[in-house]
């Protein structure tokens, strides 16, 4: 993600992209120390993200996306509900669900919820790899969950989302057991959130 954003984000908006790597490293320490995923994790993560001055609030008005075709609506348990759902990321031993599975329930939450006024998607984004990276994931590639919009009510893009994430995750734990030489070798040694083996 931090190369991603180095390479495609920073062309287009240089703050912008050093917002969202400031926000991507604060998301990593905060699975390294196991932290409870909930709205106000997120809030802060979106404060780095935005730039803001104090912790974004959760929308308080009914939000649209796509030019108007999507509608997402407010109601005094949002916030209660929005936490409900991301606590079921958590590795459960009594109804264990795959880890592909969870991170994208947890990313498509966001994206249904869409807490705040701007910068959802990003949200999204870092939630899903908080998911993979409090198991000791990081992918090596984010492309394809990046440049492919996922609607949160499709089932379709669902199952899309969690065949695009496994498919990342394969191709991460490969590199990491079959390293390509040092003579062709792409990972960045300078990056402090390549695990690499």
């Amino acid at each position: 993600m931090a190369d991603e954003i180095r390479t495609f984000d920073a062309i287009l908006d240089p703050a912008r992209a050093q917002n969202l790597l400031t926000a991507l490293y604060v998301m990593r320490a905060d699975a390294a120390r196991g932290a409870r995923l909930d709205f106000a994790l997120i809030q802060r993560w979106q404060q780095h993200v935005l730039a803001a001055p104090a912790l974004p609030p959760l929308r308080s008005l009914p939000a649209f996306a796509k030019g108007g075709r999507e509608r997402y609506g407010i109601t005094p348990d949002t916030r209660a509900l929005l936490d409900a759902c991301l606590a079921g990321s958590a590795k459960d031993t009594i109804r264990p669900l795959p880890l592909t599975a969870r991170a994208a329930r947890a990313f498509l939450d966001v994206c249904f919820f869409h807490p705040f006024d701007d910068g959802n998607a990003r949200s999204a984004l870092l939630t899903l790899l908080f998911v993979l990276a409090r198991e000791d994931l990081a992918l090596d590639s984010v492309r394809l969950l990046r440049r492919v919009s996922f609607h949160a009510d499709s089932p379709q893009d669902a199952l899309t989302l969690t065949r695009y994430i496994d498919h990342h995750i394969r191709e991460s734990l490969h590199r990491a057991t079959h390293p390509p030489s040092t003579a062709t070798a792409s990972l960045r040694p300078d990056c402090p959130w390549h695990r690499g083996t």
